[in-house]
């Protein structure tokens, strides 16, 4: 009776050895332990809205900031701008304006390149800009 159990034993050693072999468990791949912790290096952005008219106009001014949060000003003296920085890859941003005067403008400039510019002449003025591939 051991004699059985120890080519019973043996017999099942083999075919799992067997099977192990067959379907490549013996082939180990496995990540590099470093390639987790690499950072890609990422330039933040600089984003600027503004807002222009003559002097002495004033103006109600709706934005959306880079976090894509809508934010309102009310009777904002001109020249107005929005000026900050961010890491995100890429920003959604608008303004709008309407104005006491015959003629205002506004501009968006992402990294110092101008990415949306408008100018309007007539009475109360309203313009907006937008730029959504920055």
């Amino acid at each position: 009776m051991i004699l059985v159990a120890v080519v019973v034993v043996a017999a099942a050693g083999f075919a799992v050895f067997r099977l192990h072999g067959v379907f490549g468990s013996h082939n180990v791949t496995a990540t590099p332990s470093g390639s987790a912790n690499d950072i890609v290096p990422f330039n933040p952005k600089r984003v600027v809205m503004e807002v222009f008219g003559p002097p002495g106009t004033t103006a109600t001014i709706t934005y959306t900031d880079v976090n894509a949060q809508p934010q309102r000003a009310d009777a904002v003296s001109l020249p107005w701008s929005y000026d900050t920085t961010t890491t995100q890859p890429a920003v959604f941003v608008n303004v709008s304006a309407q104005g006491d005067s015959e003629s205002l403008g506004c501009r968006i400039k992402i990294d110092d390149v101008v990415k949306d510019e408008r100018s309007v002449n007539t009475l109360n003025a309203f313009t907006y800009c937008l730029d959504k591939s920055g």
